[in-house]
């Protein structure tokens, strides 16, 4: 590692994803910058060998300064309704890429409207949407796509539990936004099913009773592939955990902090009558977020990379390459995307 090799800026370091995006950029040896509210604690989190800003959200100054010779914001701070514009903004001003991790559909949807042509004016790229929720079904589904129309996309999420973080909380409490689904080529308000069937996932998962629910894949995926239907699925039992105010928030159970959750993520695409089908299984929905942005952020930074705008995940980076150089890290990619 060199001097000449830019930070990697993770604003909302000491919160529960925040964390995790800071140990894993230590663990692959890149410099990090960890970006708070709070120096106490951010002090008292990291080593002495990470460098700690501070800089509040309504504070434009301070955020540009705190991402000064950075070349990419991880943004991992929510709500992002509320935080995602001034520290993308922030960002491009500082002439970084940004990245954050929202499953909000309201705050991508601001996103791709609102920042492309600062992106674009900046050189940069913008990627709203990269975590769990967003990140991974737009590679999966890129991946799986032919160019041209698709018929339909389904994601189906299976968690044996969701114990939830206080952003989730805080979140779902800010995001009362009527959700979005993909039908006829257009964006339109859920209207849930009745007749959802049920899911079989693998081991240690079971087959489970499913909801409609879509969360920022469908706004990424509609963003830049020309679906005529796209739906996301999750099962009920997790969807009663966060419903549950009395479900705990996750609790670590190894070393590097991963709750004992277990998660599978499929993506069945249907273009000119074949059905393709790949996903991805893992534990903690909250720590795979790190290697997957670290992952994207990297190949942001190389020297090469050329592209600019506000991009979701699939289009940002190569699908099939990233989610190969995923596999056997924090999860497990099956299907059809790795013989391609």
């Amino acid at each position: 590692m060199t001097s000449s090799v830019p930070s990697i800026a993770v604003y909302g370091a000491s919160g529960h994803t925040g964390q995790f995006v800071v140990q894993e950029a230590l663990r692959r040896g890149l410099r990090v910058v960890a970006v708070g509210r709070n120096a106490a604690r951010l002090a008292a989190l990291f080593p002495s060998g990470v460098e700690c800003r501070v800089a509040a959200l309504d504070d434009p100054a301070a955020l540009v300064q705190a991402f000064a010779g950075c070349g990419v914001v991880i943004h991992c701070a929510g709500p992002f309704m509320d935080t995602a514009t001034p520290v993308a903004q922030a960002a491009l001003q500082a002439g970084t890429h940004y990245i954050d991790v929202t499953a909000e559909q309201p705050s991508a949807q601001a996103t791709f409207a609102d920042l492309h042509a600062p992106a674009v004016a900046a050189g940069r790229v913008v990627v709203p949407a990269a975590g769990f929720y967003g990140g991974l079904a737009d590679l999966l589904a890129s991946a799986l796509a032919a160019p041209g129309p698709i018929d339909e996309v389904t994601v189906a999420m299976g968690l044996d539990r969701w114990w939830p973080t206080e952003g989730t909380r805080l979140t779902g409490e800010r995001n009362k936004a009527p959700r979005q689904v993909v039908q006829g080529g257009r964006l339109v308000p859920l209207v849930p099913a009745a007749d959802v069937p049920d899911w079989t996932f693998s081991a240690p998962l079971a087959t489970y009773a499913m909801v409609e629910l879509p969360f920022s894949e469908t706004i990424t995926l509609a963003h830049h592939l020309q679906a005529n239907t796209i739906r996301s699925l999750i099962n009920r039992s997790a969807l009663a955990d966060i419903r549950d105010a009395s479900t705990p928030p996750p609790t670590a159970v190894d070393g590097s902090g991963r709750s004992a959750q277990r998660f599978e993520l499929v993506v069945r695409l249907v273009q000119n009558g074949v059905v393709r089908t790949a996903g991805v299984r893992g534990q903690d929905i909250y720590a795979v977020t790190a290697p997957l942005v670290l992952e994207a952020a990297q190949r942001l930074m190389a020297p090469a990379y050329q592209r600019s705008g506000a991009l979701a995940l699939g289009e940002a980076v190569d699908p099939v390459d990233t989610l190969r150089a995923l596999n056997g890290q924090a999860l497990e990619v099956f299907g059809e995307v790795l013989a391609r």
